[in-house]
């Protein structure tokens, strides 16, 4: 993924959160691409990622074993030249992206993927979690049978906060007031600005090391 320097996130905890803020991802490979929600887990260097496909989705098949890239899409808007000061600017799109990469390991056995389907209920909506667990054994298996369950460790990870850093101050300051009014994505990414510091209605005591240098 191209990444300016002034747009590079690497502080572990900051990416772990925004990918279960934004956890249904795309897994690319084999030529094809699967959208899931994925469990965003803390373990390893940096980080473990779990879900399940299909069974008839034979995708995984294809990435059983391989590396594979997972891409976390977050919030992202249009970026109105007008907010600048400079008369003579152009476009632009802010956004927040992740790409994950790790060598995709199946889960296969039945007591494996009921673990598995029982955490996504529960980070999802925990109320139904008694209610998938009260259903009779035999269904419970023919559901199970049903997909195939998986886990990719982290290897390598990138995250991309383009949200303005290379604008002067009152750039900035238009850009996030503009999206602080606007729809849920330029809201998110308001509150990011914030969080980073890069506007006189940031915290900057809750920016990352990464942000502060940028």
């Amino acid at each position: 993924m191209y990444t300016p320097k002034f747009n590079q996130i690497a502080d572990r905890a900051t990416l772990l959160e925004t990918m279960r803020s934004y956890p249904f991802a795309i897994l690319f490979g084999a030529e094809t691409a699967t959208h899931l929600p994925l469990l965003v887990k803390d373990g390893g260097e940096h980080g473990m990622l779990e879900g399940h496909f299909a069974h008839a989705n034979h995708h995984w098949q294809a990435l059983a074993g391989r590396e594979t890239l997972v891409v976390f899409p977050g919030p992202h808007t249009y970026v109105s030249p007008s907010l600048y000061v400079e008369e003579l600017s152009v476009p632009t799109w802010n956004y927040i992206a992740i790409h994950a990469y790790g060598t995709l390991e199946l889960i296969e056995d039945h007591d494996g993927k009921q673990h598995l389907v029982e955490e996504l209920i529960a980070a999802n909506e925990p109320r139904y979690l008694p209610r998938w667990q009260a259903f009779a054994d035999g269904y419970k298996r023919t559901m199970l049978t049903g997909i195939m369950g998986f886990r990719i460790p982290i290897a390598r990870i990138e995250g991309k906060f383009k949200i303005s850093q290379n604008r002067p101050e009152q750039d900035r300051v238009n850009v996030r007031n503009a999206q602080a009014a606007g729809s849920d994505d330029q809201r998110e990414l308001a509150r990011w600005m914030d969080r980073f510091g890069l506007t006189q209605n940031g915290n900057r005591g809750n920016a990352t090391p990464e942000s502060r240098n940028q």
